[in-house]
This record gives structure tokens, C-alpha cells and sequence, in this order.
């Protein structure tokens, strides 16, 4: 019997959720948990994007609204609305972000093979935070770089920015 290679395909969870009328998709291993949506606290001197601070359990978070993020206009809170709660890498240590979106929907097993390139054109975001994108049923669902989206780098140069 002759040896046939077996092709093996690496194979993630993400968790899909919706950012105003697109479904978009995080790596699970960055997401610790979702919650409800609460009311955060608006802090002074921050770019559009950062919606204010929220207390998880004594723990302060900044939140992100991906909405502004991406371009498309501040996020409205509605019934579904909630935050993701996302662990980012930031050098030696780990940054605990939240991000607001209109809702989370499911968690999919995604494949090696069933990542089709980000488009060229007419992305409205940009490259960099675009892994790929895959058919969810009727869907295209945007697979995120996480790391890119929710950079801590980036987000601190351009807080630093506004406050020159």
C-alpha cells in the first residue's frame, strides 16, 4: 500500500457577530467572555472610536465602538446590543478591551480552506484588519486580524495624537 499524503487543514473557532448591517468574525482565542450591554462612562479627550470605560468586576475596560472603528458611523445600543470582551496582546503583557456590537451571533469552525481572500476592492476597512472572508449561509462574514483591529499601539499613538 503506497503512502497518499493527507492533507491537513488547520481548523478555528471564531465568534460571529454584527457591526450595523455586516457580520464580521474574532479568533475565540482572543475573546474571554461577552456581557450585556451597560452604560460605560464617557472619558474626556478620547478619539471618536473609544465609546468610554466600563467596570468588569472592579476591573476597568476601555470600549471600543466598532462601528466608529470601522468607518461606519457610531453604533446605536439596541435590545441585543453587547460587549466582547477581548484579550490583545500588547507586547510581553496582555490589554483587555471591550468592543461594542449590535449583537453576537454564533460561534463557527473555520477551515484553512474556506478562507476566500479580503477583497481588493472596495473594502471599507482597511487590509490590514481583514484575515479573509467566509460563506455563512447567505453571508459573507469578515474574519478579522484582532490584533490589527484592536491594536493598542495604534489606539495609544492616536490618543496621543489628539492630546498634542
Amino acid at each position: 500500500m503506497g503512502s497518499e499524503a493527507v492533507a491537513v487543514l488547520k481548523e478555528s473557532q471564531f465568534l460571529v457577530f454584527q457591526v450595523l448591517d455586516e457580520m464580521f468574525a474574532l479568533d475565540t482565542y482572543l475573546v474571554r467572555e461577552i456581557v450585556e450591554y451597560e452604560a460605560v462612562t464617557n472619558v474626556p479627550l478620547m478619539p471618536d472610536f473609544v465609546l468610554g470605560v466600563y467596570n468588569l468586576r472592579g476591573d476597568v475596560i476601555p470600549v471600543i465602538d466598532l462601528g466608529v472603528r470601522f468607518g461606519k458611523g457610531k453604533s446605536e445600543v439596541i435590545n441585543r446590543s453587547c460587549i466582547i470582551i477581548i484579550d490583545i496582546p500588547f507586547g510581553d503583557d496582555i490589554a483587555t478591551l471591550g468592543a461594542l456590537v449590535d449583537s453576537a451571533q454564533d460561534v463557527i469552525d473555520v477551515t484553512d480552506d474556506m478562507v476566500e481572500p479580503a477583497p481588493t476592492f472596495g473594502a471599507r476597512l482597511q487590509s490590514h484588519f481583514i484575515r479573509g472572508v467566509v460563506r455563512q449561509m447567505n453571508d459573507l462574514v469578515i474574519l478579522l486580524r484582532g490584533e490589527n483591529v484592536l491594536s493598542v499601539d495604534e489606539m495609544t499613538s492616536l490618543i496621543a495624537k489628539m492630546n498634542r
